[in-house]
């Protein structure tokens, strides 16, 4: 087995790209562009997901990364995107095992986690990874400033 790279988990798989519902062949360059490029209860889904991970955390930014929304906050912060029955969240191996109890029945792999569109979207997990992660990341920047 191969070692991951830093952040390689974050990428969308490529059966999450083939998927995808997407039907747009440009690349979105906004969230809200990515968010367009779907029915309207996807998107509906989408800006709940955007929101949560906004009231979680305030300060990250906004940007499209791997053509799919992402957070930045002192680095990769969280990664989403809708396909054809789910939604991926992409929090990085470290929430992933954090959170391994809370996320057993939802499929993933070690970076990931999807979210079926036909059953609730657990917000209130999504917003505990999210301040998992700011946390973090926080503490990494904290850590890397030390050493300087």
């Amino acid at each position: 087995m191969n070692p991951l790279r830093p952040n390689q988990s974050l990428q969308p798989t490529e059966s999450d790209q083939r998927n995808n519902m997407k039907t747009k062949q440009r690349a979105p360059k906004t969230i809200d562009e990515y968010i367009a490029g779907f029915s309207p209860e996807v998107q509906e889904i989408l800006e709940k997901v955007r929101t949560t991970i906004r009231k979680a955390a305030p300060n990250a930014e906004e940007t499209i990364s791997y053509q799919i929304p992402a957070f930045t906050l002192q680095g990769n912060l969280i990664y989403f995107a809708a396909f054809k029955k789910h939604v991926g969240l992409y929090p990085g191996t470290t929430a992933i095992a954090k959170f391994k109890k809370e996320l057993s029945t939802y499929e993933g792999a070690k970076g990931t986690v999807r979210f079926p569109l036909d059953k609730p979207i657990p917000f209130a997990l999504i917003s505990k990874i999210v301040k998992f992660r700011v946390k973090e990341n926080r503490e990494r920047a904290a850590v890397k400033g030390k050493k300087r």
